[in-house]
């Protein structure tokens, strides 16, 4: 990750580093409701993040030279814009800066609302963006599956009628973080409250297996990834589970193609890359420290990745179509 995401979470050994990012329980179908009165608006100066020597990032990519135009997704399109988050709760220690506390998910949760914007699920997001409505809408995702999602996310997100997304590890519900070797030790979420989660409509989304880095897995190591993840969540809500999250955000095209031939319907990534589409959505990080004016940043921010992500592909393509064309 970059600064805007904070300090970054080590992947695995053996994973690659890029050489340079690419420019950074309600009815799902509830109404927008009223939402109770705001504390107070957000007002944040703007601040510039200190750097983090010595951490280390997971890759979103492989070399664009190395991937097969014909695997790329189609260009003309924008991704919609969803936000990450990890964990909502108070910690005095967080290295990784992936909690966001209450208090302050309350307001930019209220920030939203006032700006007319309604939260759902990532399913939501891209069934509402298949049938043209999605002008309204932001895709709220949380990864990692923190029991602290059921205890503190829900109930504010709830207030306000909106839905969202909980990515969780298939064989390590009712356990702990142990991949984030520095940060604090954090619960998941349990089989029961799974359950309960996708019973009030809330969408459960697979994180894989073991919280493992996808890129440069064997394939059949990838399929039991994808697959078996989502045969696991499916025996636990009861139901399909269609979404997929990249740990790490790290993907590669084998990643991609794993996930598309597991029977997702889409999949989460991090970074702006070739390969976004729908199996390596691209996602804003929210950290504690954003408040208006950096939300507002980040949105602009991510529009212009989009573009420059979408000139980057077509000069990938005038240029893959010129070599064909000499003899």
């Amino acid at each position: 990750m970059d600064a805007e995401r904070g300090t970054v979470r080590s992947a695995p050994p053996g994973v690659r580093r890029p050489a340079a990012p690419t420019a950074g329980g309600r009815r799902t179908d509830a109404p927008h409701t009223e939402a109770p009165r705001a504390a107070g608006p957000l007002t944040e100066a703007p601040r510039t993040d200190p750097p983090h020597p010595g951490t280390r990032r997971p890759p979103a990519r492989l070399p664009r030279s190395r991937r097969p135009l014909a695997d790329l997704p189609a260009t003309g399109t924008t991704s919609p814009w969803i936000l990450m988050y990890h964990s909502v709760a108070v910690e005095k220690e967080d290295p990784y800066r992936l909690t966001v506390s209450p208090e302050r998910f309350a307001e930019q949760i209220a920030w939203l609302h006032r700006r007319g914007k309604r939260g759902v699920s990532v399913r939501e997001l891209m069934r509402a963006r298949a049938a043209g409505r999605a002008d309204r809408l932001v895709g709220l995702s949380f990864d990692d599956g923190y029991a602290d999602f059921a205890r503190h996310a829900v109930p504010i997100l709830q207030a306000y009628g909106f839905t969202a997304t909980a990515y969780v590890v298939a064989d390590l519900l009712g356990r702990a973080n142990d991949w984030d070797t520095e940060g604090p030790r954090k619960t998941l979420l349990t089989v029961q409250e799974v359950t309960d989660l996708a019973a009030a409509g809330w969408e459960i989304g697979s994180h894989g297996l073991g919280h493992q880095a996808l890129p440069g897995l064997p394939a059949e190591v990838l399929a039991a990834q994808t697959r078996d993840s989502r045969r696991l969540l499916e025996e636990v809500v009861g139901g399909p589970v269609t979404g997929f999250c990249y740990p790490y955000g790290a993907v590669d095209l084998a990643a991609t193609l794993a996930v598309r031939d597991a029977g997702y319907d889409y999949a989460c990534a991090i970074a702006h890359s070739p390969l976004t589409g729908r199996y390596a959505l691209p996602r804003c990080y929210v950290g504690d420290r954003d408040g208006a004016w950096r939300l507002r940043a980040k949105r602009g921010r991510h529009r212009l990745r989009d573009t420059v992500t979408e000139l980057r592909r077509h000069r990938l393509a005038t240029r893959a179509g010129h070599l064909r064309r000499v003899p």
